[in-house]
């Protein structure tokens, strides 16, 4: 019987994702996105005893765009996700695609000792996970 080679969150995760503040508009967060050209901002934490956000191009189209406000008058706060689920990176890419497809996620945060150290998604796990093996 062969053993099957376990590949972790950790390896197959982004870490050049962007932090951005709640307060940022969605118009400089859309600025950011394409910078770095991704479709997930993780939102920072106001304090110590606060959670980490995310906003994703999703959450854009569906309450910005979709419902004709203006980019540039609206706060990430008032359309992002909080608080967010988040990975450990030691988790077996498999148990992660089971946690995303049970809570119908696409993404997640990756997080170590309460920093925030990746994101992860669907195609991470697939592309890096199960083709480059």
């Amino acid at each position: 019987m062969s053993r099957q080679t376990i590949v972790r969150v950790r390896d197959v995760m982004k870490t050049n994702f962007r932090m951005v503040d709640g307060m940022s508009t969605v118009a400089q967060a859309l600025n950011t996105m394409l910078e770095v050209e991704t479709m997930a901002l993780v939102v920072q934490k106001r304090n110590l005893d606060d959670e980490f956000g995310m906003v994703m191009l999703s959450d854009i189209a569906r309450q910005v765009l979709a419902e004709d406000k203006a980019p540039e008058r609206i706060n990430i706060y008032e359309i992002m996700s909080k608080p967010v689920i988040e990975i450990k990176p030691e988790m077996d890419i498999r148990y992660c695609a089971r946690l995303f497809g049970r809570f119908r996620i696409s993404r997640a945060l990756v997080t170590e000792k309460g920093e925030a150290i990746g994101v992860v998604s669907y195609t991470d796990m697939v592309i890096k996970g199960m083709i480059n093996k």
